[in-house]
């Protein structure tokens, strides 16, 4: 399979994952980690914008960033807001969570601790990451309002955020087996995923993007 292919294949899935959202003003906003310190610039600017009163940074060391970061992705993710302007009083870190559901639940006890219940609130994540994001939020906070957004990029764009192409494809096409079989196992609610989605999924399989599949 030539490399103009395997791209064609890659962007199906990419604009899949994309749910295009539109931003409306709510509680909090959540920042899940990740390797792409772009998602910490967009809920930074989120906040500075105005779209929410309080900003919560969630995870630890994920599949992407164990063994390259030494400091948990929600710090350095802070630390990055912070920087931009976000008042520190206005800040919530979790940095124990190693996946987006642990992201959720332990963002969820400290929102608890601090006797807060936000009934509305902006995630942000990696583009290719915002449908899976969106479905795992739902299944522990099914009551609340959930707006997904990512840093606005391009399939292209989207290939400069800190990892290469063969990585971004090998986590786009996980993150769709992911949305396929979590529901399951109770971690996602259910998608339905369109058939060209899944033929490009299982092409891009056979072809070798295999390294971000569970077991």
């Amino acid at each position: 399979m030539n490399q103009s292919e395997i791209d064609r294949l890659a962007k199906i899935i990419w604009d899949y994952h994309h749910l295009n959202h539109q931003l409306e003003k709510a509680d909090a906003i959540l920042v899940l980690g990740s390797i792409d310190t772009r998602v910490a610039e967009r809920g930074a600017q989120l906040y500075l914008d105005g779209w929410a009163p309080l900003i919560i940074f969630a995870g630890g060391l994920g599949r992407l960033t164990k063994g390259k970061w030494d400091e948990a992705e929600a710090d350095k993710f802070a630390k990055i807001a912070i920087k931009m302007g976000v008042p520190k009083d206005k800040v919530l870190i979790e940095n124990k969570s190693t996946n987006t559901g642990e992201n959720i639940k332990f963002a969820q006890k400290i929102l608890e601790f601090k006797g807060l219940a936000p009934k509305s609130i902006i995630i942000v994540t990696k583009p290719y990451m915002e449908r899976r994001a969106w479905a795992t939020a739902k299944k522990y906070w099914p009551d609340k309002k959930l707006i997904v957004t990512s840093p606005p990029s391009s399939f292209e764009e989207d290939l400069k955020g800190g990892i290469d192409k063969e990585e971004v494809i090998n986590v786009v096409v996980g993150d769709l087996q992911r949305l396929k079989i979590y529901p399951e196992k109770g971690f996602q609610i259910a998608q339905d995923i369109p058939a060209e989605v899944w033929q490009a999924y299982e092409k891009l399989v056979a072809a070798g993007f295999d390294k971000q599949l569970v077991e």
